[in-house]
Parts: C-alpha cells; structure tokens; sequence
C-alpha cells in the first residue's frame, strides 16, 4: 500500500510538472509588423505595439499550449499620421476607442522541434475569421535582466483585408497584407 501511494504521488508530481504554466506578453518587447503593396509602387508597413495576451505553454506537449492576444486598433502605427487618420476611418475600421483586434488559438499542430502552426479565430472590424501562424519558438530560458522564466517567438501570416471588410481600393492597393509576429512573454508568478 505504501509503494501504491508513493508511486501515485510521483506521476501526479510528474504530471503537474507537465502541465501548461502561464506567461503574460512582455508589451515592450512585443510587436506585430505588417506590410502591403500599394499601387505596385512600394511596400507600405505598419505596426501594433504594446498588446496584451497570454500563453498557456505546455512544454511536455507544445500541441496542448494555447495563446490569446488583443490590442486596440487605435494603437495602430504607420509612420504618417495622415495615414494612421485614414485607416481609423469610414473607408476601413471607422474605429472608435473600445474597437479590439483579437487572436484566441484553436489548434496547435507541431511541426518540428521548434516549429508550429497554430491556428486561431482573428477578430477585427466586427469580423472573426480562421486565420494560421506559422510559428517558431526561438527561445525558452531565464531572461537574464527579469531572473524569471522567459519564451521569445517568431511568427507570420498572410490575410486578406476584404475578408475582415477592409477591402477599400483592392486591388490596386493590395488586399494581401503581411503580418510578421515577434513576442517576448514572461512566466507569471
């Protein structure tokens, strides 16, 4: 009886060490960059800094980890406030202060060692639509400046803007948009 209840006690040691562990995005070293062509003359960008989300990371089963994230869309940065004006419009968001974008993981599939596609519900503009991250884990160590448990990654997608009725001047004004992901995230304590 003795070993029965030691044994039952190391696996659920075992399997709460497994289980997934909290970490919150570290908003200053957090960004999403995005990119489209415009009028085949150049690529304009933009960016999203200073969000708020958090990943469910299971280590032992990166498939069983998840991640949420949200920002206004009026922290959208483009460089020329004009533009920043235009997309706060009627023609595209006609945002207000509370308007979200929004992405809540569905599904991990793993896809290497480091490597993942994680597909999830993005919302934007009153629009919610399955979109996939090619992700990548670029490190899970202890952050030297915080001393605390630390994941950096790396991800891109591909959306088109019509489908989040955002398809003002398409397609002489790309529909495509390119997102480049880059976020810090800290362990919660």
């Amino acid at each position: 009886m003795k070993l029965m209840t030691l044994t039952a006690a190391a696996l659920l040691a075992a399997t709460s060490s497994f289980a997934a562990d909290k970490y919150t995005l570290d908003a200053s070293h957090s960004q999403i960059v995005f990119n489209y062509n415009h009028f085949g003359f150049s690529t304009t960008y933009g960016m999203f800094s200073g969000f708020e989300g958090e990943i469910m990371f299971d280590e032992a089963d990166p498939a069983a980890s998840s991640v949420t994230v949200s920002m206004p869309v009026n922290s959208m940065f483009t460089g020329w406030e004009q533009r920043d004006g235009h997309f706060m419009s009627a023609d595209f968001f006609g945002a207000s202060d509370d308007d979200m974008v929004t992405f809540t993981s569905t599904a991990i599939e793993v896809t290497g060692e480091d490597t993942a596609n994680i597909t999830g519900d993005l919302s934007m503009n009153g629009v919610t639509k399955p979109v996939t991250l090619d992700a990548k884990l670029n490190k899970a160590d202890i952050n030297p400046m915080a001393n605390a448990p630390w994941l950096g990654f790396d991800a891109s997608t591909t959306v088109l803007r019509s489908d989040f009725g955002l398809g003002a001047f398409a397609p002489a004004v790309s529909d495509e948009v390119n997102i480049v992901i880059s976020i810090e995230a800290q362990k919660a304590s």
